[in-house]
């Protein structure tokens, strides 16, 4: 089964913490023990798993970003958010997540983040469980 998680961002690059939304669709699934494909279907948004207890970490992870892949540089991609793009590949488009006594198997401080690099868009992510 597959579920849509609907994001609005609000910043032009910005990490929201989607961990409680993803848990909500493993409980609706009622399994106990599986897995979460969580999936971002755009080409300038990605996913990852991090720190979701101190902000700071995802402040400094979008700084480093900015620093790598800077929105103005000599790309040739016509739109203009070719940096997007870019950094939507460096954190990837799907995240999976072990499913155990109906529960997300994360590390104590881990979340999982939607990224969004040419916001602020409405969004949309995938979840498929499986047993």
């Amino acid at each position: 089964m597959v579920q849509r998680i609907t994001i609005k961002t609000r910043r032009h690059s910005e990490m929201v913490d989607i961990t409680g939304e993803v848990q909500r669709v493993v409980n609706a699934a009622g399994i106990e023990t599986g897995t979460a494909v969580v999936y971002c279907p755009h080409t300038t948004a990605g996913l990852t798993i991090n720190e979701h207890a101190d902000p700071s970490v995802v402040a400094d992870i979008l700084d480093v970003l900015d620093r790598l892949v800077p929105w103005r540089a000599n790309y040739r991609h016509a739109e203009g958010n070719a940096a997007a793009h870019v950094k939507a590949s460096l954190m990837g488009s799907s995240v999976t997540v072990l499913v155990e006594g109906g529960r997300l198997v994360l590390g104590t401080w881990q979340g999982i983040f939607f990224c969004e690099f040419d916001g602020p868009r409405n969004r949309r992510v995938l979840v498929q469980i499986s047993e």
